[in-house]
Parts: structure tokens; sequence; C-alpha cells
């Protein structure tokens, strides 16, 4: 059974931004008590969980947050997580170039990429999905998505979802093992259908999951968080966002929109030109000819058809 609605969602998204504060710092607090202040924040240093993390030290000045180095985040990223206080920083067990060549590429979105793996390996319910299919053979309307990228299990490259796996979730994990603090997370219900499931299925404090974990901006959108920055004056990453400036009635960025992993190509084939790589070709030249040549996404965005 879920534990929110679509309408539900609709009508968090729709508050003020002052009443989604309260009640994000509700949810933080009581995430805070019920573990007793043995909690983190995952902190990313990008604008979601920079705000994410003002709001957690604002009732806990003292709220240890956790940094994954990567090596995959803009410079200015990792600069800007250093002028931060109380960071732990982690880092994977392995590169990224030896997870692209153990598990593949991540490309078009983690739900696509996923099936093309295990449909390599020889996963019924995976094959079936490409097909437009259930397991049973009978039509889904759910699988109609994946069958345009049928032909993704032809290229000459692995294709895999588990990137942010092994880079990012288990370094995570074990320092919540090692540790004992549970994680609260600066995910949004808007960024992805599987992050809206994910929400709708377990609310913001998600005791009961496998691993518990708190998101309580999931019902944020990114209006919010850039109203919040801008209004607040907390310091983020402004060397590689830029300002923020209203434009036709929204708030945006003057550079970049995004700054999560540099090289991913989740979802580059949806966006306006120029693109994240063709912008990056600009911004940050070394890291372009890096990704493009030395990792082999060059080839990889030629096969999806996406520019760069």
């Amino acid at each position: 059974m879920s534990f929110y609605t679509q309408q539900d969602l609709s009508t968090m998204q729709a508050w003020p931004l002052e009443r989604k504060i309260q009640v994000t710092q509700a949810k933080i607090i009581e995430w805070y008590l019920h573990y007793k202040g043995k909690v983190a924040v995952s902190f990313s240093g990008g604008k979601d969980s920079t705000v994410l993390l003002d709001l957690a030290r604002r009732a806990f000045p003292d709220i240890t947050a956790a940094f994954v180095n990567t090596g995959l985040e803009y410079p200015e990223i990792r600069a800007f997580v250093k002028t931060v206080p109380n960071v732990v920083w982690l880092r994977p067990k392995m590169q990224f170039l030896k997870v692209i060549e153990t598990y593949g590429y991540p490309v078009i979105s983690k739900e696509v990429a996923r099936r093309i793996y295990y449909a390599r390996k020889g996963a019924v319910w995976a094959q079936m999905h490409l097909q437009g299919k259930n397991r049973d053979g009978s039509e889904s309307k759910f699988a109609q998505r994946f069958v345009k990228w049928a032909y993704l299990l032809d290229a000459p490259f692995l294709i895999s979802d588990q990137c942010c796996n092994v880079m990012k979730e288990l370094p995570l994990d074990h320092f919540t093992r090692e540790t004992g603090c549970s994680p609260i997370i600066g995910t949004m219900a808007c960024e992805s259908v599987r992050r809206k499931r994910a929400y709708l299925m377990s609310g913001c404090n998600a005791y009961m999951k496998k691993k518990p974990s708190s998101q309580p901006i999931s019902f944020w959108l990114e209006q919010d968080v850039l109203q919040y920055l801008k209004y607040t004056g907390i310091p983020y990453a402004s060397d590689v966002y830029g300002e923020i400036r209203e434009k036709k009635g929204r708030l945006v960025t003057t550079g970049a929109e995004r700054t999560g992993c540099m090289f991913c190509m989740f979802g580059v084939h949806l966006e306006r030109r120029p693109n994240r790589f063709e912008q990056m070709a600009d911004t940050h030249p070394k890291q372009y000819d890096f990704c493009m040549n030395r990792l082999g996404c060059g080839e990889v965005l030629d096969y999806i058809g996406a520019a760069y």
C-alpha cells in the first residue's frame, strides 16, 4: 500500500515555500530524534543537498555531512565542499573507468540501462520489457516505454545502471554501517519516475525500508530550491552554477543547470542544445577530452545520436 497518492504529492508540490520549509524541518527533527542524533546528511555539493544541509543545520548545527569524492564531480563542486565544515569525505573502491569496463556505460536512464544490462545476461523479465510485454508474454502498457531502446542490445559496448551504486551508494552504505548514522538524502520526486514512485511508497521518512533513509525535500520542486538559495543568500557552488536570475517568470542559473557526475550520460538525449557535454567542451576542455577519448563516451553518444 502506498504512503501517498499522486494527488497528495501534487498538493504538497503546490504548497508555498514557507510551508515546505516547515514540513521539511519537522521531518528532519523527527528523523534526528528517532535515531537519537545518529544521522548524517548525504552532501553532494550540488544545490539541492546544499539547501538540505542548511535546513538540517538550522535545527542541529553539529549534524554530520558525508561527501563521496568519486572523482567525477566538477572541480568547482569539490572546491565548494572544502569550504563547508564538518564534512566527512568518502571514496568509492572502484574508479569510473573500471566501472564501465566491468559493468557498462550509464546511458538513457537507470531503468533502460538496467533492462539492457540484465537482458544481455539472459533475464527473461528484462527481455520481455524491451519487447513491451510482461514476463508471461502479455502486452504491458508500462513496458511500452522500453521498446524503442531495444536496439541498444546490439550496441558494441556494455551498458548498465551500476555506476551510481558502485560510485556513490556503496561508499555511503559502508559509512552508514561503520558509523551507525542513518542517512538524510536530498532527492526530489520531480527528478524521475523512479524517485516519485519511491516517495509515494514510503514518504519522507522511510523507516521500514531495507535501508532506512530520510528524503525530507522530496515534495520540493527545483524552483523551490533556487528560491531558497536566492532569498536566504546562503553560499552555494556559484562558480559552476553561476548566478540565480529570473527569466520569463522563473528562476534560472546562468551557469550549469545540473552538477552531478560530469561524465554521466543519463538523460543527455533529452537536453536542449547546447547540452551538458557541449557546454563542458567550452568550460572544462581537459575533462571533456578525457571523457570523450579516454573513457570512450564519444562513441557511446554517437551510437545513441546525442550531440557532444
